[in-house]
Order: structure tokens, then C-alpha cells, then sequence
């Protein structure tokens, strides 16, 4: 008799195992940071927190952000560096104001993208075709667009407006909202009803008061995800920015997308700058007016892993706590500790559930010391209130660092005819 082994029972690959989509998780994280601003607001009294007008002004302060951050994608996944955004966006807040203030708000968008393109032109030509290092070129395109614009501010705008800093008014676009869903929207949050109201006041402030570059920024997020993901002209750029040897020798122009790439970059950021000088708070060029927004859009990128959909998330949470300080000063900010110290604590929940104990640990010992620091003051002064979006951006990119994966070649020199 031939003795029958019993087969061992094979747990399925991980492979196998179903996953929750990607879109899904994206809804959970949502829901989450809801309900969380939600019991914040009801809890501390900040019902600024998750009113209309703040989701309005969030929105107004992210999409500088989302430009510069998706012009940093589309040079960054071609494998260069574009640490000069801040410069290409400057020239494009003086490009805006000057079309603009002859030609109209549509004007300003073209003036605002072309000056921008001719920023990402020079990087191009410095780092692609002279393989000048990408950080020494972005630096001296930031510091020729604050020079540049002085000069030209001085020649065109003092005549007019007797300011060699600042333009004359230019003409904005006007504001439209999503009707009846706006209005719907507006009753409820006029309820006070925790969770509801709060859902539909930032609900409320996402289809109120948009305009044509507002919609344009938030559709830009998906077509860049399908040109750069879902399309050969995508693959092969990508390419170049993960080994472009080898893409080379497979019979890419290197060269070419990576001047598509970073001429789109500085583009971009040109809207960006645009998109300052349409702001319906300043409509106009200002000496100084970008802040640093487009080493804010850099990190941002890199906050969301150098894809479209996590960038999106990194300006919007600058916009938020930005848009939160300017309404509402010290006082929402300094609820918005406690709403992290509940972050905190549902993080570490989540973390011991998956038996990953360390994480929990840090997690706990982080809320505890906010809880703490929440308990100590009872607002955040001005002048650290001012900055507080700069904060949250470099701890978040602190947290998020070991799990980042950049593209493989970015930074590199890199000469035509390596692959061959």
C-alpha cells in the first residue's frame, strides 16, 4: 500500500489577498480627517475650522502651491531638479500683472505661463544641455527672476503706479458657485449640526466662489496623472527620469522630453505666479508676493511621493492651516493641537491593531506632548501662527521621509550618446 501524504494547506501569495483600492483608501483618509476637524471644532468652539470661508480661502492659497508642485513633478520624473521654481514663479507673477493689466484675466494666465516657460527654457538649456549641476542652476534662476522683475517693475509699473514695487490693479476673473448645490450646502451648515454642518461647510466652500484658474489647478491634478502614467509619451519620460542610459538605447530622445519636461515645469510655476497676481485679495503684482510658495510646491511634491494625488494632499493641507490663521488667528490654530493630538492617538489605534508597536509608541508619546503644549498656552501668538503652515509642512515631510521613493536618475548629469 502507497501511503497518501496530506496535502499542506497553502495560504494564499500576498500577491492574491485583496487590497483595498486606492481610490477607497483616499475616501477613508477623507472621512477620517472630518470627522477629526469636526469633534476639534465642536470641542474647542473654533467652528472656523470647518466653515465655508475657510475652505474658500484654502482654496485660494493652495493652488500657487498645486502649480509649482505639479510644475517640481513634471521636471522631477524626467530626472532633473527644479529647485528654481521659486524664480520661474516670480517671473510669472510679473508676466500676469503686465498682460493683465493691458489685456484682461485671460491675459494674465498666458503671461503668466509663458514668463514661466522661459524660466524652465534656461534651466533646460543650463542642466540638460551644458550638464550644469541642477541645484547651482535653479538657485541662479531664482536669483535672475528677482532681479529681472526689479528691473522691469522699475521701466513699466513706476510710471503707472508711481511703485517700482508693486503693478497697477489688474483685472480679475469673476466668481461663480455650483447652484442649487451651493445653496443646499449654505442652509444645512447654517444648522449647526456637528458632523453634518461641518461636511457641508467645507463641501459649501469647495463649489462656492470659483473661478476659471481655480478649476483648471484641481483638473490639472488627473491629466497630469494620465499624460505621465497612462500614455507612451508618459512612459517615455518617466523613463528618462529613472535610467536614461538605457532609455536611450531603446531609442528615446532624452534630450527632447527632458526639454518638454522642464520647459512644462517652469510653465507651471508660471501659473502659479499667475494665480497669485489674480487673487482676488491683491489682483496685481507685489515685490515679494510668492513667500517662498515654490519651495512650499517642492515639498509638497515630495510630501506626496512624487505623484499627482499626494500633491495634491501636501498643498492642500498648507492652504488649510494657512487659510485657518489668516481667518481666524492664533486661536484656530491653537485649537487645530488639540485635532492633532486626536490624529495622534487614532494613529497609534491603528498601528497597534497591525502589531506595529514602535510607531504606536512614537505616535502616543507625540500626542502627549502636544496635549501638553495645548494645555500650557491658551492661543499661538501672531508671529508663530503666521508661520504655521511652514511648520506642519517640514514635520509631516519628516514623518512621510522613510517612505518616499523619488525618481531613480534625478539629479544626475547626464550626456547625449551614453546610451549608444
Amino acid at each position: 500500500m502507497t501511503a497518501t501524504a496530506a496535502r499542506p494547506t497553502v495560504s494564499p501569495p500576498a500577491a492574491r489577498r485583496r487590497r483595498v483600492p486606492g481610490w477607497a483608501r483616499t475616501m477613508l483618509v477623507v472621512a477620517a480627517g472630518l470627522v477629526i476637524l469636526s469633534v476639534t471644532a465642536t470641542l474647542t468652539g473654533q467652528l472656523q475650522l470647518t466653515s465655508r470661508g475657510t475652505t474658500q480661502a484654502a482654496v485660494l492659497l493652495l493652488l500657487p502651491i498645486l502649480f509649482a508642485g505639479l510644475g517640481g513633478l513634471w521636471a522631477e520624473r524626467a530626472g532633473v531638479v527644479n529647485i528654481g521654481l521659486e524664480g520661474m514663479m516670480i517671473l510669472g507673477t510679473w508676466g500676469a500683472a503686465w498682460a493683465g493689466y493691458q489685456w484682461g484675466p485671460w491675459a494674465a494666465v498666458l503671461g503668466g505661463l509663458i514668463f514661466g516657460a522661459l524660466g524652465g527654457l534656461l534651466h533646460a538649456v543650463a542642466t540638460v544641455t551644458f550638464t550644469v549641476n541642477h541645484i547651482v542652476s535653479g538657485v541662479a534662476i531664482t536669483l535672475l527672476g528677482l532681479g529681472v522683475t526689479k528691473y522691469l517693475s522699475t521701466l513699466l509699473f513706476l510710471p503707472v503706479s508711481q511703485n517700482p514695487r508693486q503693478s497697477p490693479r489688474v483685472e480679475g476673473f469673476d466668481t461663480y458657485s455650483v447652484q442649487p448645490l451651493s445653496d443646499g450646502l449654505a442652509a444645512v451648515e447654517a444648522e449647526q449640526r456637528v458632523l453634518l454642518s461641518d461636511a457641508a461647510g467645507i463641501l459649501g466652500g469647495l463649489v462656492s466662489g470659483l473661478t476659471p484658474l481655480v478649476v483648471l489647478g484641481f483638473a490639472l491634478v488627473p491629466i497630469s496623472y494620465l499624460v505621465l502614467w497612462r500614455t507612451r509619451f508618459g512612459l517615455r519620460l518617466r523613463s528618462t527620469g529613472e535610467n536614461p542610459v538605457a532609455a536611450e538605447s531603446l531609442g528615446v530622445a532624452v534630450v527632447t522630453y527632458k526639454y518638454i519636461a522642464v520647459v512644462a515645469s517652469g510653465a507651471l510655476a508660471g501659473l502659479g505666479g499667475a494665480a497669485l497676481t489674480l487673487n482676488p485679495g491683491q489682483l496685481g503684482y507685489l515685490e515679494g508676493q510668492t513667500g517662498g510658495r515654490g519651495y512650499i510646491g517642492l515639498a509638497a511634491m515630495i510630501f506626496g511621493n512624487w505623484r499627482p494625488g499626494g500633491l495634491l494632499a501636501g498643498s492642500a493641507l498648507f492652504g488649510y492651516v494657512d487659510g485657518v490663521q489668516l481667518r481666524a488667528g492664533g486661536e484656530a490654530v491653537h485649537a487645530l493641537l488639540y485635532g492633532a493630538t486626536i490624529l495622534a492617538v487614532a494613529l497609534a489605534v491603528l498601528w497597534v491593531a497591525r502589531r506595529q508597536w514602535r510607531p504606536a509608541v512614537v505616535a502616543l508619546v507625540a500626542g502627549a506632548v502636544v496635549y501638553g503644549l495645548y494645555q500650557t498656552i491658551d492661543t499661538v501668538p501672531r508671529e508663530f501662527a503666521a508661520y504655521a503652515p511652514q511648520l506642519v509642512t517640514l514635520l509631516v515631510l519628516a514623518v512621510a521621509s522613510q517612505r518616499l521613493r523619488p525618481p531613480a536618475a534625478v539629479g544626475e548629469e547626464y550626456r547625449k550618446g551614453e546610451g549608444d
